[in-house]
């Protein structure tokens, strides 16, 4: 075949350019990839609003982000941080769910999305949590706010140290409910931390998050009435799997929310942020959802095949009983088959008294194709001392004459 000119490639070239304007070089093409990538935004769905992020909860795996690191106003998600509080007190036992909670004038006072709460109005922690989770109600925050810690500064104060503790650096709290404040501000990467923070260490959220209606009563000097709640959070109704979690709306927040599914033990947290209308949000929610349970395989693993009774040196006892420190997760987005996973049971060469109770003594190894893709530790589950002189003098004695 011949060698064909240089100027008579170029002229084609041109030519094909002239007919087809989407012709171009790959060169242009790699630029449109690097650009988009330098934007902050991973492929995946096209997502209307300008920060969004996609993270699987178990493990924390980012599966699709957007712009997820600017700073923005959260609205009412601000919420999911306040309730995330009243669970770390519940777990703590300082507050009960039974307990009686005093509306104050100043928590009573709270504009926009609010159940009306009287001040000297008590209601339970439990309604507390309900008029929260359900109706984003901001007088019901401040005063559980001031219930827990005296008044709202010093929990916002606490909202601040939580956040920080989660690796939330793109965070500020100024307020409990949301409300527009100057300096007011988290990423959509920062709500997902938190969001996956409460639901992680505190499941039983779902059972507030995920009530559509309910009425609560309302008790005070004019008497009782009935105040009904509804779900701010449309996909309770509207996603199949749908588990929650929070949204949020202001004139400077726009629509947000921090949506949560769950399919096939895959748990999934979608936030979106400043979307132009509660329409739009709801629908990016979906999309990154969807996306998420299309691309997602989890492994898990909490058996205890091969765990066995350590040797233990220089001890009182001879072999000491463990078991695994946690369950072992692995995400997987490239479809591969997991049924090839390996698992293996490792002991230390050596395990020399004394040992305490929850000292690693070994581990599980996982592996896929050949490669390690995790483990989890073996912790003793009984302390064993070190024998003294006077333990070896008895085993003597007692082999000698029993």
């Amino acid at each position: 075949m011949k060698k064909i000119p240089a100027f008579i490639l170029a002229l084609i070239m041109l030519i094909g350019c002239a007919i087809n304007p989407a012709y171009v070089y790959a060169e242009d093409e790699e630029n449109t990839a690097e650009e988009s990538m330098d934007s902050g935004q991973m492929a995946g769905p096209e997502i209307t609003a300008p920060s969004a992020i996609l993270m699987e909860a178990s493990i924390g795996t980012v599966l699709y982000e957007k712009d997820a690191d600017t700073a923005r106003p959260p609205a009412s998600v601000t919420k999911v941080m306040t309730m995330l509080l009243i669970f770390d007190a519940l777990q703590e036992g300082t507050i009960h769910l039974e307990d009686q909670v005093t509306t104050s004038e100043y928590a009573a006072s709270m504009g926009g999305s609010q159940v009306f709460l009287e001040p000297g109005e008590t209601q339970t922690v439990d309604t507390m949590l309900k008029c929260i989770a359900v109706a984003s109600a901001n007088d019901a925050c401040v005063a559980m706010a001031e219930y827990i810690c005296g008044n709202e500064e010093e929990f916002v104060r606490r909202m601040n140290e939580r956040a920080e503790g989660l690796g939330m650096t793109n965070t500020t709290f100024v307020n409990c409910n949301g409300l527009d404040a100057e300096g007011h501000m988290t990423s959509t990467r920062d709500i997902a931390l938190m969001s996956r923070e409460l639901i992680t260490k505190y499941p039983q959220i779902h059972d507030y998050s995920m009530i559509w209606m309910e009425n609560i009563t309302h008790t005070t000097d004019k008497g009782s009435s009935e105040f009904g709640l509804t779900n701010t959070n449309k996909l309770v109704r509207q996603y199949e799997y749908a588990t929650g979690l929070k949204t949020g709306s202001t004139g400077d927040a726009k629509f947000c929310v921090s949506a949560t599914a769950e399919k096939n033990g895959i748990e999934l947290i979608a936030v979106v942020m400043a979307a132009e209308n509660s329409k739009d949000r709801f629908a990016d929610a979906v999309k990154l959802l969807n996306y998420g349970f299309g691309k997602c395989q989890l492994y898990t693993d909490d058996s205890d095949d091969g765990i066995r009774a350590v040797p233990v040196e220089k001890g009182v006892k001879e072999r000491a009983a463990n078991e695994r420190a946690d369950t072992f997760s692995y995400l997987d987005v490239n479809g591969t088959n997991l049924n090839s996973i390996k698992r293996t049971v490792e002991y230390k060469d050596a395990v020399t008294a004394p040992l305490k109770k929850g000292d690693a003594v070994g581990r599980i190894v996982y592996t896929l194709d050949g490669s390690e893709i995790g483990s989890t530790d073996l912790i003793a589950s009984e302390s064993v001392r070190r024998a003294s002189f006077l333990d070896y003098f008895e085993d003597v004695f007692e082999a000698a004459f029993l």
